[in-house]
């Protein structure tokens, strides 16, 4: 979709640039700049959105605990301590 607010945007510069009428190019110029940001930021969005991460490969609350704790466990039996429900 940016493409095509780029070739309207080029249309509407050159109508600008072949009318006589002062109003008319005016408005096209206007209209060729709006055109033109419209596709700048569609171009950026499109950007943003291809590197966004998945919402699904996002871990709930329960499953960060879950991985936390086996982290703990994993840890402390590397280094031979009590867990830390039995630290005192």
């Amino acid at each position: 979709m940016p493409w095509v607010f780029l070739l309207l945007a080029l249309a509407a510069l050159a109508a600008a640039f072949r009318t006589t009428s002062m109003l008319l190019a005016m408005l096209c110029l206007l209209a060729a700049l709006g055109l033109l940001l419209a596709a700048a930021l569609g171009l950026l969005a499109r950007r943003v959105g291809s590197r966004s991460r998945d919402e699904a490969l996002l871990l709930d609350p329960q499953e960060l605990r879950r991985l936390r704790e086996q982290a703990e466990a994993r840890r402390d039996a590397a280094t031979g301590e009590p867990p830390m429900g039995d630290r005192g």
